[in-house]
């Protein structure tokens, strides 16, 4: 893949109405013609890191992934291990962006957060990754609206389970638009967790809609223990490890 085809980034508005800027680029803005402003804040995104790892989850596991994390999140999920997207990150356009994931030279492109859907560019960011020939996955929470998300791009959708403390965010309507490209992800946090994600498999069909995920929560149920209650029942899914932390324990930019 080549990058000569990529814009070159720009100066974004944030840059310009930044406190150290020139008083004469804050009169630029004011007197900026107000699509032209849209336009500009339209191709800026906040990003909290840009990494090139192996992907630790879903079905793409293994395979070499530039991430790309976004800032911001309106959940409090009590396993969360991304804490510091909350706030963290600088907003920078949206071609600079596209620059740095090229120049990992990889194809495959994992969109997360936080909850990157929080951020409306987050979807000009996903249709742009796709048009660039990328491989584009998306980690969302599931409290957001999937259905405007790139039809190319595999939406990777949480459904919070009772454990998580979020579980009544879960935005139920996402069911109805996923498809056999798109994955729903349980994190487990306990027998209980289990039991209520398995009734709701099995309710709802989840499995006619696209594969299932089930995740023991980090530190608090052991992959042997998920692995006798899913080979008990002979659920239908798909038990996946966090690969990353295994290889490299639990830290950022891996």
């Amino acid at each position: 893949m080549t990058t000569n085809m990529i814009p070159a980034a720009h100066v974004s508005d944030a840059e310009i109405i930044n406190s150290s800027a020139k008083p004469t680029s804050a009169r630029t803005i004011a007197f900026a013609r107000p699509s032209e402003f849209t336009r500009t804040r339209e191709n800026e995104i906040r990003i909290n890191e840009i990494f090139f790892s192996l992907q630790g989850e879903s079905s793409r596991v293994g395979l070499p992934t530039v991430f790309v994390r976004l800032t911001g999140c309106p959940l409090r999920c009590g396993y969360c291990d991304t804490a510091y997207a909350f706030h963290e990150g600088k907003t920078r356009s949206i071609d600079d962006v596209l620059v740095e994931i090229a120049d990992h030279g990889a194809n495959m492109v994992c969109v997360t957060g936080g909850e990157p859907l929080a951020q409306k560019s987050c979807l000009r960011l996903l249709s742009r990754l796709c048009d660039a020939g990328y491989s584009v996955s998306l980690e969302t929470s599931g409290a957001i609206d999937v259905s405007p998300v790139d039809a190319r791009v595999s939406r990777i959708v949480d459904i919070k389970t009772p454990g998580s403390n979020e579980v009544s965010k879960n935005r139920w309507e996402n069911l109805q638009v996923l498809n056999v490209r798109d994955e729903l992800k349980f994190v487990i946090t306990s027998e209980a967790d289990y039991s209520w994600a398995r009734a709701l498999l099995l309710e709802k069909k989840l499995n006619q809609i696209c594969p299932i995920l089930f995740s023991p929560s980090y530190g608090v149920v052991s992959a042997e223990t998920l692995a006798a209650w899913v080979l008990r029942d002979k659920l239908a899914v798909r038990m996946q490890l966090q690969l990353h932390k295994i290889i490299w324990g639990e830290k950022r930019g891996v």
